[in-house]
């Protein structure tokens, strides 16, 4: 087989929210390692800078909240290798805060970059997929959805949300030969911290909730404790689920997944006891 076939043969994977130091540039390399053509994504190139000498990548500035950003890059890929084959919508953006005095404009922009930013590119990537009858699209959502707890709401409400989208997708795409994977990362290794704590220091002075100002602070970095899971062992399994001829509807993976699970299925006034106890709240 020449190398010309080979590579026409590698399946062609679009990934959002590829910064270095996040889950989706762990992704983007797992996918690289299993000889994939991978079409890398955030709002800066610069951000993907050690990606770049790399040939097994094509690197575009991408910005979900923006429906011509999205339609201009679907087709740079389209034009360039004429199909895609995955589509990964990782973008997403952490919101910390007390959802009574959290401003809207915050929690709009939560749900137009993880929600409306993964179905612009769903909406812009299924016709294509479509024509082809085949293709996959893979959703990373959250465990946090599992058990929606204090002073990350709108964080929460917003990969809930990304869940039931998921869920129509997966019975509505199937009708065209395209399997829909929803990914829910448990507590993972990554910068999503740091941007979190990075956006909380623009938050408004909380009134009511300035007593508790400590733990919704502490709650901006929760979920990189020091047993939280390695990006790299994350997306290793999780690409390995991805690319399995049949893939499964729902994989999750990493510290905290297995106890939010058993949490999603307890009774609430047992959930809430667990919740204010972890949130001081």
């Amino acid at each position: 087989m020449d190398f010309h076939k080979q590579e026409q043969e590698q399946p062609v994977v679009l990934i959002t929210g590829c910064s270095q130091g996040g889950i989706g540039h762990a992704l983007a390399c797992a996918f690289a390692a299993q000889r994939c053509t991978v079409v890398a994504t955030s709002r800066s190139r610069s951000s993907m800078g050690d990606l770049d000498q790399n040939p097994r990548f094509f690197l575009q500035e991408l910005d979900v909240q923006s429906d011509e950003s999205v339609q201009c890059v679907v087709n740079n890929v389209v034009q360039r290798y004429g199909r895609i084959d995955v589509l990964v919508n990782n973008a997403g953006v952490q919101c910390v805060g007390p959802l009574a005095e959290i401003p809207l404009s915050a929690i709009q922009n939560t749900f137009d970059t993880n929600v409306y930013g993964s179905m612009r590119l769903v909406q812009a990537v299924v016709p294509h997929m479509a024509s082809r009858k085949k293709g996959k699209i893979v959703n990373v959502g959250s465990i946090i959805a599992m058990a929606s707890g204090p002073w990350s709401g709108a964080y929460s409400a917003s990969k809930a949300a990304l869940h039931a989208l998921t869920d129509t997708l997966r019975l509505e795409l199937s009708l065209f030969g395209i399997d829909v994977v929803n990914v829910v990362p448990g507590a993972i290794k990554s910068n999503i911290g740091n941007s979190a704590i990075a956006t909380y220091n623009r938050m408004p002075e909380w009134k009511l909730f300035k007593p508790f100002e400590s733990a919704i602070r502490e709650r901006a970095d929760l979920s990189q404790g020091p047993k939280s899971t390695p990006s790299d062992e994350f997306a290793k399994n999780t690409v390995a689920a991805i690319l399995k001829t049949s893939p499964p509807a729902w994989f999750s993976y990493g510290h905290y997944s297995s106890i939010m699970a058993i949490m999603y299925h307890l009774p609430i006034c047992v959930k809430d006891f667990f919740l204010r106890r972890a949130m001081k709240c």
